[in-house]
């Protein structure tokens, strides 16, 4: 059996993404399975991972914002930026902080910013992944990447000369939340890395709903995969939704256009398409006022 869809998977400390994605060919029984953003070995949480035609969605759900639970620590350096990493610097911090004052850095760092890529990070420079190159000791020049800070807020506080500092942090794309905790560091002008991380939340998936690994394995076990899978229209949530009757959803399946005017979220780009029995058929793209192009049909999935 070919399975289609996404399972939310709790990715554990120690593992690669890449060794999840192993994991789940090998439960699942087959070869097109792929996840929707990478964590570093170290960090354990949320990993949705996209099987058979769900693997063609994996574009919209990591494009979506990220939620983190994590811990920083001031004074103390190391070369990953993270608790992984050799110490590089050693600088007690020289004053008391106050819960205020992280709440007033914090607040400093909401909103579009740039980031440099560590150079332990799987960012490629001409061919070579950086953390590569790190490892031969090389340090290259990084090109900043712009990124998005929604919320930041801070859950926990411990003074003294190495202060730690639990934070939530809801951010887009693409952000290495090891070099924001670096960045804060610089506003006190203090050495600074991350000690730990989670992902709690990516996109619509949270890390409540998530399955362990051995919890997936007995679920195949027991005939009961989807039990845990989430189906590709439902993965895709945040688009809005558009039911055809079913002979326009013969239609859809044929790739051809459709009129949308009874859409009632106008500014949407993509939709997803349903026939009134329920079958997700397409996501499809809006090109102009009441019509939409298919963007991606998905004939083979029931």
């Amino acid at each position: 059996m070919t399975w289609h869809g996404v399972l939310p998977i709790y990715k554990p400390r120690g593992m690669t993404s890449h060794d999840v994605v192993g994991r789940i060919r090998r439960i699942a029984g087959q070869k097109r399975v792929g996840h929707t953003g990478t964590l570093d070995p170290e960090v354990e949480g949320v990993l949705p991972i996209c099987l058979g035609q769900g693997t063609r969605v994996v574009e919209y759900i990591q494009d979506l914002p990220k939620r983190y639970r994590g811990r920083l620590k001031l004074g103390i350096a190391t070369d990953t930026e993270d608790q992984t990493g050799t110490v590089i610097e050693d600088r007690p911090l020289n004053h008391l902080l106050t819960k205020e004052e992280v709440d007033h850095v914090f607040s400093s760092f909401l909103g579009e910013m740039e980031q440099i890529p560590p150079m332990y990070s799987a960012v490629k420079v001409q061919g070579k992944r950086l953390y590569d190159l790190a490892r031969e000791g090389k340090v290259v020049e990084r090109k900043p990447r712009k990124v998005t800070i929604y919320e930041l807020t801070c859950i926990g506080f411990q003074d003294g000369e190495y202060p730690e500092i639990e934070f939530d942090v809801l951010c887009s794309k693409g952000t290495y939340v090891r070099t924001l905790c670096v960045d804060i560091g610089r506003v006190w002008d203090t050495p600074a890395h991350m000690t730990s991380l989670t992902r709690v939340e990516s996109g619509s998936f949270q890390s409540e709903s998530c399955f362990t690994l051995e919890e997936v394995a007995d679920l195949q076990k027991k005939g009961r995969l989807d039990d845990a899978m989430v189906p590709i229209g439902e993965a895709i949530s945040h688009f809005p939704s558009l039911i055809v009757s079913e002979q326009e959803g013969c239609d859809v399946l044929d790739g051809k256009p459709i009129r949308v005017d009874q859409l009632v979220t106008r500014d949407a780009e993509l939709i997803r398409v349903y026939t009134e029995a329920g079958r997700f058929c397409a996501i499809y793209r809006l090109v102009e006022d009441g019509v939409a192009k298919p963007e991606k049909v998905f004939r083979d999935v029931e």
